[in-house]
């Protein structure tokens, strides 16, 4: 789900801010020219020269405190290219972006977050393909898994950006060391795991769905994981790009053990009631009830160790953690749900190429990881230079040889679909409507 529209996809974390932060400057503070690339800290900026005095915008949806460290992460490449970075973030990107391409104002480069939206301005002609040099950068630092979603028609237009890791499950450390629990490493031992919990007295899932007019999501990421877990990515891919239809006996497969956790009363909802509470607990405070020991697990995002109050510590010794949504025993692979921006081009000249295959580049990967909360699927990234516990753990996910990535599939599917009946329909499901009802009335709805 975009970050620019819907509240899960808050690809950096916003935390605490006073992590290392990497040079911002090439030659000394006197110096105001602007370029400094004959000096030693330069180097790696070569093949990005050339481009002195050059301007080029950037338009995404990142803001604030995010955006001021977006910006300190590209200080070294502007003092040593000369090229200047116009950048700027909005609460309104997805809608406003599509005004100004329409308009005639396009940014040289944007922070695109749904593939979705990228192949339509693609296939629309108004992105431009990715340089040479941007393609082989991109080729080198990300898996093909992440680079099939910025490529429309045959044609690579941008490589990632951020990344997030959906497929966690958050727990206190503290509490499973104290009632001797142990973090399962599969789906058989998380079902084991919360029978136990149940059986000691506790809910062992605490769940929210509610967003206002997103209300659903959450439950939607939940059916994708299980898709994941009970078929090939294969047939992902073919669910959402309508390959199969909705209502096949594979997603329903998937809805149904999704439903063994959320419509099981034994199992939910920890500190806030039954099943039916799940519609109306928002996904903000879901799993607040872990810090009680109301609930012992919470499936939600990387992005929620932000949602923690104020205080908790997020780390593996800490109030809160999160391990790795585990699947079935013999499984092939390790399935990873996620999403995460993509840097498209409106224009190809020489100086906007630069900035999009440094974007690409384990330098630029590296420069925004030491100014922290952020994590990338960037091979070319130091673990030792993401500080934050859980951004660590995202980053080894991603760089773990048998991580099967794939996208948010509401993302990928038509709007209509992936962000109204999918939501709507997960809601109804939650308040006791049957599978199969629930998914012929999504696949009725999908664009003819």
């Amino acid at each position: 789900m975009a970050v620019t529209a819907r509240p899960r996809q808050a690809i950096a974390i916003i935390g605490a801010l006073g992590l290392a932060l990497t040079a911002t400057a090439c030659g000394s503070d006197d110096d105001n020219s602007g370029n400094n690339a004959g000096s030693a800290e330069c180097s790696a900026y070569e093949k990005y020269q050339g481009n002195d005095g050059k301007k080029v915008s950037i338009y995404a949806s990142i803001r604030d405190a995010e955006a001021d460290l977006l910006e300190q992460s590209w200080e070294q490449f502007v003092d040593c290219t000369g090229i200047e970075i116009d950048y700027e973030g909005s609460g309104e990107f997805e809608a406003q972006l599509q005004v100004r391409v329409d308009g005639g104002n396009a940014p040289d480069i944007a922070f695109i977050p749904q593939p979705g939206l990228l192949a339509r301005f693609a296939e629309a002609g108004k992105l431009k393909p990715a340089s040479a040099d941007t393609k082989t950068m991109a080729e080198q630092n990300y898996s093909p898994d992440w680079l099939k979603y910025s490529t429309v028609g045959g044609q690579f237009y941008g490589a990632p950006l951020g990344s997030n890791v959906k497929s966690f499950v958050w727990y206190s450390p503290k509490t499973f060391k104290e009632k001797g629990w142990e973090v399962p490493t599969t789906w058989e031992q998380l079902v084991a795991l919360s029978d136990k919990v149940a059986a000691d007295g506790t809910k062992p899932w605490c769940v929210g769905i509610e967003s206002g007019d997103a209300t659903g999501w959450p439950a939607t990421d939940w059916i994708e994981e299980f898709m994941l877990r009970t078929q090939t990515p294969e047939v992902y891919d073919q669910w959402t790009t309508h390959g199969i239809p909705f209502n096949d006996p594979k997603v329903a497969e998937a809805v149904n053990l999704a439903g063994t956790i959320l419509k099981n009363e034994k199992y939910v909802n920890g500190g806030f009631g039954g099943v039916k509470s799940i519609a109306t607990t928002s996904f903000q405070e879901a799993g607040t009830p872990i810090l009680q020991n109301k609930c012992a697990m919470h499936r939600q995002g990387s992005f929620y160790a932000n949602q923690w109050p104020e205080g908790t510590k997020v780390a593996e010794d800490g109030d809160i953690f999160a391990f790795y949504f585990p699947t079935r025993e013999g499984s092939q692979g390790k399935p990873v749900l996620g999403g995460g921006e993509f840097t498209v081009a409106f224009a190809d000249r020489p100086e906007v190429q630069a900035v999009q295959t440094y974007l690409a580049s384990g330098e630029y990967a590296n420069s925004r990881a030491k100014l922290g909360n952020w994590a990338s699927a960037n091979n070319k990234l130091d673990v030792a230079n993401v500080a934050n516990p859980i951004d660590r753990l995202s980053v080894e996910i991603f760089q773990d040889k048998t991580t099967v990535f794939r996208f948010d599939g509401s993302d990928l599917m038509p709007g209509a679909v992936g962000a109204g009946t999918f939501w709507k329909q997960m809601i109804e499901w939650i308040n006791g409507k049957d599978t199969t009802a629930v998914l012929n009335s999504i696949e009725s709805s999908w664009p003819k």
